[in-house]
């Protein structure tokens, strides 16, 4: 998600191999300056971020750790605006966030990833679905509700959103629920019509945040319409859609800083969990290749119920790891978001993370066939895989439409996955998996 701004800073700290070198510091800084340029980080940007660098790096004494340190530091004071960061709940619920942006931004999908987000936080949420410009926003909306098992708050025979949203915001308090999310419509392009209407929608509900979601792959027209829409409604928070598309990911660097509001959330991948909180001193670490094991965690903590995660620790530990546990696990990998999005916070494993941006384990050929083989498994044989002989294999091979063969280099690759775990469970288990992740942590920045 950061490979090129992250190649970028490393080949620019690489520049500086002695200390008190002013013409290498110069160099390292030119370097960064064209790369930076090049990621489409605005010039403004760029040329203050530069002048930090500088400033920190003489201060500390030049040499390649004061530059690296620099680096951070600086960019931790671009990325942090005034205001919030993440999702931030009122003492007295719901906590009401109004949605804006232009059509085609990903408003509608950014909305109700938001809400899974927060429902894995075991939050309440609700939606309401004020968009009826759009022909089948709503529609769009209940499909998608639906599919994450979000309530859903619409009027069928609605045409005022001020009204709908009046409605909705009735409702959330009723209801109890925590959170309150309003979609609103969009636009091809900034128009009265537009901000006349988002505005009466914000004065009948007075939402407690006002969220701005921009399209990551506009690169500074998306900065351009946030300070629009900023000007007009006072926005709190810009959510960047599709950073995933954007291959230069610059402009996630100065859109907070020339907005002068916080970048909140960041859109990571195209499944509801692919959405996450946007915190400065983070995502430094995810640029310089240092991972985010802390991100990781919350997101894992969240999926991962406690009890269900002791039971299963201690079936691998005894070796009872069964095909229903695998199913059980998928079920909540899924909910982790992109392998690309978890790589990517795991140091010295995001130099893999781009190499596996198109990964989809859900959806890919190897694991329809795998649930295809546990599918046409007895209850008995999917917990205790121990019972397939050649037989039973042959059966299932049938069952599944694959052959033996493939059934056998699955049931292997099962064995030796479960060996695995057994190894990393025990209590030297997590010394081991560092000293893995030390070994592929070797490229990264110099130290």
């Amino acid at each position: 998600m950061f490979g090129v701004l992250s190649e970028s800073f490393k080949t620019a700290v690489n520049k500086l191999r002695f200390a008190d070198d002013d013409k290498a510091l110069k160099n390292a800084l030119e370097t960064l300056k064209k790369a930076l340029l090049k990621a489409d980080v605005h010039h403004k940007v760029t040329k203050e971020l530069l002048q930090r660098v500088e400033a920190h790096t003489k201060q500390a004494g030049i040499g390649q750790e004061a530059f690296l340190n620099a680096i951070k530091h600086s960019l931790a004071e671009i990325l942090t605006a005034p205001g919030n960061q993440g999702f931030v709940y009122t003492s007295k619920p719901p906590t009401v966030v109004l949605m804006s942006g232009l059509q085609g931004s990903g408003k509608t999908t950014t909305t109700v990833k938001l809400g899974t987000y927060l429902k894995l936080r075991k939050k309440k949420v609700l939606i309401a679905a004020c968009d009826l410009q759009r022909l089948a926003a709503v529609e769009q909306l209940k499909q998608l509700c639906a599919q994450h098992e979000l309530d859903l708050f619409y009027d069928e025979s609605g045409s005022d959103p001020v009204d709908v949203a009046k409605k909705a915001l009735e409702k959330a308090k009723s209801g109890l629920y925590d959170v309150l999310l309003v979609d609103t419509a969009g636009r091809l392009a900034i128009d009265e019509a537009l901000m006349a209407q988002i505005k009466a929608v914000h004065k009948a509900i007075a939402p407690h945040e006002v969220f701005y979601v921009a399209d990551a792959l506009s690169g500074q027209d998306a900065v351009k319409t946030a300070a629009s829409f900023h000007e007009a409604l006072g926005i709190t928070g810009v959510v960047l859609s599709k950073y995933d598309g954007d291959t230069k990911g610059g402009v996630a660097l100065g859109i907070a800083h020339q907005v002068g509001v916080p970048l909140r959330f960041i859109g990571v991948g195209e499944k509801a969990a692919d959405l996450e909180a946007f915190l400065p001193e983070r995502i430094v670490g995810r640029i310089m290749g240092e991972g985010d094991l802390a991100t990781l965690a919350e997101k894992t903590n969240a999926v991962i119920d406690e009890k269900k995660a002791k039971l299963m620790n201690k079936k691998i530990k005894k070796g009872e790891f069964n095909f229903n546990d695998f199913l059980d696990q998928m079920e909540s990998m899924k909910k982790l978001g992109s392998m690309k999005s978890m790589l990517g916070m795991i140091p010295g494993l995001s130099g893999m993370a781009d190499k596996l941006k198109d990964v989809d384990l859900e959806n890919s050929v190897e694991m329809k066939r795998i649930k295809a083989m546990i599918g046409s498994m007895t209850l008995k044989e999917r917990e205790a895989p121990a019972l397939l002989n050649n037989s039973r294999k042959r059966r299932i091979a049938t069952g599944a439409g694959l052959s033996q063969v493939e059934v056998n280099r699955f049931l292997k690759q099962f064995q030796n996955a479960a060996k695995m775990a057994k190894k990393f469970s025990g209590k030297k288990g997590m010394q081991d998996l560092q000293a893995m992740l030390g070994q592929n942590a070797r490229g990264g920045f110099p130290r």
